[in-house]
């Protein structure tokens, strides 16, 4: 089944397990038994739920800036709850659920795209950076390559309103799925990523295995570009019963360790 096929008409469930069964089939293609998934904000929901259906392959899991812990009736999203409630809300709603997404204008404003493409990744990762500044040759190389990604045929874009509600509202929260989760987990946020970490901070309150929160200072939701060396460190720790680092607590030098559960 294609992707086009599949974004037509299907559910929410048929359109989560495209994702997960694909994944699956990759890994049963590279013959992996074990191993450490990682996954980055609509990549850490993917993540979790092909670890919620198939833990025995994951012996770790780290989760940055994941989307999907949040509901739509968090309190900490009264204010786009208030937005969605007006004209220009309804109409932002209206564009979500027809599949409009950043992706599409970028496609059909033609030679004007990688201009403004520029101009986000510009202001973005420099004039409005809360962590490192990108020089001149890497604006230029990010931007070509989010120019590329966004200009190309429609793929994984077509699922989010089938995920997600208008606002990065979980249509089906991980955190209903807590208590069933079997993989230890570690959640790596900046401390200015907009994927609120309080979610993940409700969500270890039921899951019954060993987790942690780290926060990377200086990193928004791209924290990885934002503070890479503090983004590594958490990594790393993350990983430590599987690298055998010694004295992998220097490792939390500048982090901010939120919570951490041994089960």
């Amino acid at each position: 089944m294609s992707l086009p096929d599949l974004f037509v008409s299907f559910s929410y469930s048929e359109t989560e397990a495209w994702f997960i069964d694909s994944f699956e089939a990759w890994r049963k293609a590279k013959r992996l038994e074990n191993f450490v998934l990682l996954g980055h904000s609509f990549g850490g929901y993917v993540a979790a739920r092909y670890a919620l259906k198939h833990p025995e392959h994951v012996q770790h899991l780290i989760l940055v800036g994941s989307a999907g812990f949040t509901s739509e009736t968090d309190e900490v999203h009264e204010r786009i709850t208030r937005l969605r409630s007006t004209w220009k809300g309804a109409i932002l709603n209206h564009l979500w659920e027809s599949n409009f997404t950043p992706q599409r204008v970028i496609r059909g404003i033609g030679r004007w795209g990688p201009d403004l493409v520029k101009r986000y990744t510009s202001a973005r990762f420099g004039t409005y950076s809360v962590g490192t500044v990108l020089n001149e040759d890497e604006s230029q190389l990010f931007s070509d390559y989010i120019y590329h990604t966004l200009a190309g045929k429609a793929s994984g874009e077509l699922c989010l309103k089938y995920i997600f509600a208008f606002g990065a509202f979980a249509r089906s929260p991980l955190l209903a799925s807590a208590a069933d989760w079997k993989v230890p987990t570690s959640f790596i946020y900046g401390v200015d990523d907009w994927m609120d970490y309080r979610g993940a901070v409700n969500a270890c309150k039921n899951i019954p295995v060993p987790t942690e929160i780290l926060r990377v200072p200086q990193g928004g939701h791209f924290v990885f570009l934002d503070n890479a060396s503090g983004f590594h460190s958490a990594v790393l720790y993350s990983c430590r019963r599987f690298l055998n680092i010694e004295k992998s607590e220097a490792l939390l030098d500048g982090l901010q360790k939120v919570s951490s559960k041994v089960a």
